[in-house]
């Protein structure tokens, strides 16, 4: 039947929306691209940039051949997704369908949509790119980060935000985990935690970098090289994450039943400002925080502080009050900072505080989400064109066990199923030397030692004329400190 002039527009308008939030959430891996290139030293930054730019290329392939069919691919894309639901033909732990988008567009998912989620994907890769930074084989990271956008992510997207997941919170006809189903709506969980338990797990396998902690075992600080980069790179993200956030309503124009002129337009402006609040006020307390701790103001700290709010919002923007974000944001800061300072006496190296930050904050924010989900915005979120009745929402506000133990289990199976799958990755990669460069050419600088050149012309400028400046050089001077 030939759709309605109402149903057309709406449609597009929706596509429209979609697409626009998709072009967002890419914005944020230039952003990426910045932090990472002004945290580490500057004779890395031409490798750590081009980490950024192999997440999107190789993430594009990956998540096209095979992670999208693992995330969304449902039995069939011939009848409605609620009757292969209630007919039990989906895998609630993989999805088996649309490999190299074979079936779309279907009556459930199109182009958009796919365009979206790839925007997602390819931000897994760069969280974990920033742990393991400075000191991995370029071939390496070719590999886990193929890996990453096209399997471990995938599996995750599938449980928590496709409708058969055994995690989702969509009741559309079958049962649901403790009647709640876990809601992380923008993936604190399977985006952040995910990347950071990745990161965890690669950082843990290659060790801190030379020079990290001196003889007697106490840290030296290695700061990044370029501070306007991170503060580029946090600002592109924070407008990025506009689209992260909001955008993951995926619809617009939803009108929500028994409420006059309410519906996702209204709850987009209100994600929008929960995810404001929630950095801003963890971007606040570790500036005092630090101050107290270290002396100084330290805009760095303050970057990571307000991107550890973002991550612990993402879970419940859509379903919490603006005065509950800035509860998140205040203790994501806390959380940070904690895992900071346990990071020192582990002697654990993350560069880019990337396992702190997104596996830390990222977990925080499943368990608030838990705490302080709004029965209303939960029911709008998830059920609002569908008549339900009453189901859990935040333990603090009376909802129940249901929600908060949801939330429990989705940050206990990610972690276990990013460690089993990462972690023998990254052991194997390491037991075969193909994990960690040389310590020659660490100190030198991947840069030099792995890309034909550092990225300033200004570090070639130096008094000692037998200092490497590409990679030619490189290779003569060591070859002559061997013979």
């Amino acid at each position: 039947m030939k759709p309605t002039w109402e149903t057309s527009v709406t449609d597009s308008i929706n596509t429209i929306y979609l697409l626009f939030s998709a072009y967002l959430v890419f914005v944020m891996q230039l952003g990426f691209a910045m932090l990472c290139a002004g945290s580490v030293r500057a004779k890395n930054a031409t490798n750590i940039m081009l980490t950024n730019v192999v997440d999107a290329v190789v993430g594009s392939l990956s998540f096209y051949l095979f992670g999208f069919g693992f995330a969304f691919g449902s039995s069939s894309s011939s009848t409605s997704l609620t009757h292969h639901i209630i007919n039990n033909n989906n895998n609630p732990f993989i999805g088996t369908h649309s490999f190299a988008l074979s079936d779309i567009p279907n009556n459930t998912y199109d182009y958009s949509f796919f365009l979206y989620q790839w925007a997602f994907a390819i931000a897994v890769a760069g969280i974990a790119s920033g742990s393991v930074a400075e000191r991995t084989h370029f071939a390496a990271y070719l590999l886990f980060s193929f890996f990453l956008t096209g399997l471990v992510y995938p599996v995750v997207a599938h449980w928590v935000w496709s409708v058969p997941g055994w995690l989702s919170p969509h009741y559309s006809g079958r049962p649901v985990l403790f009647g709640s189903g876990a809601i992380d709506f923008a993936g604190s969980g399977a985006v952040h935690l995910v990347g950071g338990i990745a990161g965890l797990w690669g950082s843990i396998m290659e060790g801190p970098r030379v020079g990290w902690f001196d003889a007697f075992g106490k840290a030296v600080p290695m700061r990044g090289h370029n501070a306007t980069l991170v503060v580029l790179g946090t600002f592109l993200l924070w407008f990025g994450w506009f689209g992260f956030n909001p955008g993951s309503f995926d619809k617009i124009l939803v009108g929500y039943p028994g409420s006059t002129g309410q519906g996702n337009w209204t709850a987009v402006g209100r994600t929008a400002v929960t995810t404001t609040l929630a950095g801003s006020t963890a971007g606040l307390v570790t500036l005092f925080a630090r101050r107290l701790l270290v002396g100084h103001w330290d805009a760095l700290d303050v970057c990571n502080g307000v991107l550890g709010g973002f991550v612990a919002i993402t879970s419940g923007c859509s379903v919490v009050e603006p005065w509950a974000a800035i509860l998140c944001g205040f203790i994501a800061a806390c959380v940070l900072i904690s895992l900071n300072m346990l990071a020192l006496k582990l002697k654990f190296d993350d560069p880019l505080e990337a396992a702190q930050l997104h596996g830390g904050c990222g977990a925080w924010g499943l368990i608030f989400t838990g705490l302080f989900a709004n029965e209303e915005f939960v029911v709008q979120a998830f059920d609002a064109d569908q008549t339900v009745g009453a189901r859990p929402f935040g333990l603090l506000r009376g909802g129940g066990w249901g929600l908060i133990g949801a939330q429990v289990v989705e940050l206990v199976a990610i972690v276990v199923w990013v460690s089993v799958t990462m972690g023998p990755l990254f052991y194997g990669l390491s037991k075969l030397g193909l994990l960690r460069i040389s310590i020659d050419d660490e100190v030198a600088g991947l840069d030099v030692s792995s890309h034909g050149g550092y990225a300033y012309e200004t570090q070639t400028v130096r008094s000692d004329q037998n200092y490497p400046r590409f990679y030619a050089d490189y290779v003569r001077l060591k070859e002559e400190s061997t013979s």
